[in-house]
């Protein structure tokens, strides 16, 4: 929940007057448990989504937003919660994981991509966004940093200002939109 990148995207939401929520996965940092190759991992996001409605039940809008791994499990808690009304999905591990679940997603939201990135190869990741663009009724974005790597060291200016710019646009849509 430290990572640069997750810090960014917290405080993009929290300025644009969401409440927010950052955490750590089971066994990362001082979190308790083990890595549960993303079954617990998806169990603790969906508590951590119940906790946080908990506070805010009269909410007009519900975001998913993740950074690698966590994009993975925030793809999969899409499908699942359908208030979802958008999400924010960074450097997914389309090489890693499968996102064939997405059929059909649920949702509009942005993929952001280094286009140097080592971990997952830009290549997986325009799959995967080819695949989701085709379906009907959503606006899937798809932005590519030139140099940026998985971690957008040195980038993370640029990586913000993107997803800024999507929130503010996607914020002031109309309600019917």
């Amino acid at each position: 929940m430290n990572n640069r990148v997750v810090y960014q995207i917290y405080h993009a939401f929290v300025e644009r007057g969401f409440s927010v929520l950052r955490f750590n996965f089971r066994g990362v940092g001082r979190s308790q448990g083990t890595f549960d190759h993303g079954v617990g991992e998806l169990s603790d996001a969906a508590a951590a989504l119940d906790w946080m409605q908990s506070f805010n039940p009269n909410s007009n809008q519900c975001w998913i937003a993740g950074f690698s791994f966590g994009a993975w499990i925030g793809m999969q808690l899409l499908m699942r919660r359908p208030e979802i009304s958008g999400f924010l999905s960074i450097a997914p591990p389309a090489n890693m994981y499968d996102f064939g679940f997405l059929a059909p997603c649920p949702s509009s939201g942005l993929i952001l991509h280094g286009k140097a990135d080592q971990v997952v190869p830009e290549a997986d990741v325009a799959k995967l966004y080819q695949r989701l663009a085709a379906q009907r009724g959503l606006d899937i974005r798809y932005l590519e940093i030139d140099g940026a790597n998985h971690f957008f060291d040195g980038y993370i200016d640029e990586m913000t200002s993107e997803i800024e710019k999507y929130l503010d646009m996607r914020l002031n849509e109309p309600a019917d939109a």
